[in-house]
């Protein structure tokens, strides 16, 4: 049954885009394995940059730009950072970096040692794209999965990070997708036949011997999460053989045996979504220390966390108390003794402590936007809607808070992949569009990963088709429920969620008030067509599968029928569309002719074309810019609050 969220009061102040969307005071802290400092990002020249300071001492809430216990070890000026990681022996930090969004992603390295030298470099290759790091057992080195043989090949390498030499560990030759080392040294590979299924193999210097097969069905993006046992005879993998629910196993890496290790009765395993995304944490949780499995996450309307480890179990409660969110980033020290966590929460993004289960005490270091109140944001509240044909869908209403919920202009907002969900979180787009007075409606229509692959697989073939009625219904539930007047509403998504929206603007436009698409494909056929190298042959169980083969004519006929592209004349709502020139994902095109093909008859279209961004955008100036016009727009066509001019 559909929870009611209850009405608040009184009405919220109204809270700028710049207070959404710059760039948090601090966030992503992690603990360096030796458990003395803190690495973490921060704002410098308005782009998110790696500061490091003593774990122990005052963290003051709001940051001094001169704060001497402080130090910044990037100076990118020109994009942000959004992830890194420490090397064993706490000396190095590696962090991924493209250029202006074009996903050819480069490892740079810091030295804590020699705290004079700027950044560097390790994979300076033009064209190249890090795809996977790995931490070894010799801290001096890490394992790197890059390109730069061939655009269409990644290879496997070992990087001295003093030196930064890069040394072939073994070359592609042609069929390999993903490549695993073991602690003990033992090189795995993943490859893929042509009906899909994939096949795990040991290398053997180039002679692959077959350890196991997986169901290209059950795993559209691959095996995911694999992890290898520290004794490196294993490999812990999310596997939904034999069941609707992906669990969690151990494969025997001699006899390819998949072994049971937890599993929850419900709740799928919360295997990583088919992007490295940092808001969300990885799956299993690891000692960084002696690579034990300490835990595993389940996630439905709200996590849960199996201890895996007698260790963690001790400490798992502890760091529980700390928060009434759910448990998200986690590091510690190498004697799992010093915690650095930080927590999903629907009003109180990443808000992040530190544990110290020696003593048993802990304290808030810091909360990444310390200006946003909690109270004045808006509980998301899961709910479950059914399907016209019976179909459970689970969604996430959120409420404008201090209004009477009742007949409000609402945005259904669509998330991209379409492997991929929504779950209980902050969203800053959430909160945006409901502090300016908007119903926001999640939904994780079939196609969306975590509830079983009966959910997931139930889009096969249903582009554009039932995946959009799901949308319909549970619209329709919102306006039956009385939250949502039917005649202002806007429907709104990025990528996949882009697609959705240019189809409710053109499949049914009688729906919709309003259309947005951020970086959203209008052409099913031009998308498979522009698919980048090396990533073609993973395709056949997710494009090819669900939406079709252009190479067959029946199909590419079929997959034109599905794209908005050829129903643009239908469209009557005014539409935004929203892209960053470099994307590599779903070309600038994709937009372009639907803008073109608009204006041509003189439809109401607004274009938002970024020459410095791609696929998403990482700028908080891109961001500020991006939101200012959505929200101008809606105020337009919908009716909302806004908080600049209209």
């Amino acid at each position: 049954m559909a929870t009611t969220p209850q009405i608040t009061a009184p009405i919220t102040p109204l809270i700028t885009v710049e207070e959404f969307f710059a760039p948090p005071a601090r966030s992503n802290a992690q603990i360096s394995p030796d458990g003395t400092k803190v690495a973490y990002l921060a704002p410098w020249r308005d782009r998110l940059n790696i500061f490091v300071r003593d774990l122990d001492g005052d963290w003051p809430e709001t940051p001094a730009m001169d704060d001497p216990a402080s130090r910044r070890v990037t100076a990118d000026d020109h994009r942000s950072i959004e992830t890194f990681l420490w090397s064993a022996d706490s000396r190095f930090l590696l962090f991924l970096q493209d250029d202006d969004g074009d996903e050819n992603v480069h490892l740079h390295r810091v030295d804590l040692a020699h705290p004079e030298r700027p950044a560097a470099d390790l994979t300076p290759i033009d064209g190249v794209r890090v795809t996977r790091t790995q931490l070894t057992r010799d801290p001096g080195t890490v394992i790197v999965e890059l390109n730069g043989r061939s655009p269409e090949l990644i290879d496997l390498h070992e990087l001295d990070l003093d030196s930064g030499r890069l040394s072939l560990l073994a070359a592609n030759p042609g069929d390999v997708i993903g490549w695993v080392y073991t602690p003990t040294g033992r090189i795995l590979t993943f490859g893929i036949t042509e009906d899909g299924t994939h096949l795990l193999s040991d290398w053997n210097a180039g002679e692959p011997r077959l350890i196991s097969r997986f169901s290209g069905l059950d795993h559209p993006f691959g095996v995911s999460p694999f992890v290898p046992t520290p004794d490196g005879t294993g490999l812990w993998i999310g596997s939904a053989r034999g069941s609707d629910r992906t669990r969690l196993v151990r494969v025997d890496l001699d006899t390819g045996e998949q072994i049971g290790v937890d599993s929850h009765p419900v709740f799928d395993l919360d295997t990583p979504r088919p992007e490295a995304d940092p808001r969300f944490p990885s799956s299993l949780i690891v000692h960084p220390g002696d690579g034990e499995l300490l835990g595993a996450r389940y996630l439905g309307a709200r996590q849960e966390i199996h201890a895996l480890d007698p260790r963690f179990a001790e400490v798992l409660p502890r760091l529980a108390e700390l928060s009434d969110g759910d448990l998200a980033h986690v590091s510690c020290d190498t004697t799992g003794v010093r915690w650095v966590v930080d927590f999903t929460h629907d009003r109180d993004h990443r808000a992040t402590w530190f544990y110290d289960h020696t003593t048993g005490t802990a304290r808030r270091l810091f909360r990444p936007y310390p200006h946003l109140d909690p109270a004045h944001l808006a509980p998301v509240t899961p709910v479950t809607i059914t399907a016209r044909d019976g179909i459970d869908l689970p969604c996430h209403l959120t409420l404008p808070v201090g209004t009477e919920h009742r007949d409000l202009p609402t945005v259904v907002l669509l998330h991209g992949g379409p492997w991929y969900r929504d779950s209980w979180t902050y969203d800053p787009e959430v909160q945006l569009l409901a502090n300016r007075g908007y119903a926001v409606l999640q939904v994780n229509f079939r196609g969306s990963t975590g509830y079983g692959k009966a959910h997931m697989q139930a889009a096969i073939g249903q582009f554009a088709g039932r995946m959009h009625d799901d949308v319909i219904d549970a619209l329709d539930w919102a306006i039956d429920q009385g939250y949502t007047d039917r005649d202002r509403v806007a429907i709104y998504g990025s990528s996949y969620g882009g697609y959705a929206a240019l189809v409710g603007a053109s499949f049914t436009p009688d729906r919709f008030a309003a259309a947005i698409s951020y970086t959203g494909m209008s052409d099913l056929v031009d998308l498979s067509d522009r698919i980048i190298p090396f990533a073609r042959k993973m395709l056949v169980n997710s494009y090819v599968r669900y939406f079709g083969d252009p190479s067959d004519p029946a199909q590419k006929a079929d997959m034109l029928a599905r794209s908005p592209i050829t129903r643009v004349d239908d469209i009557t709502a005014p539409v935004l569309l929203v892209h960053g020139a470099n994307d590599l994902r779903v070309h600038r095109s994709n937009s372009d002719r639907v803008v073109e093909a608009l204006r041509a008859r003189g439809a109401e279209v607004e274009y938002l074309l970024n020459e410095r961004e791609g696929h998403w955008f990482v700028n908080p100036d891109s961001n500020i810019e991006l939101y200012h016009t959505l929200e101008r727009f809606l105020a337009r066509h919908l009716g909302g609050r806004t908080g600049g001019e209209v």
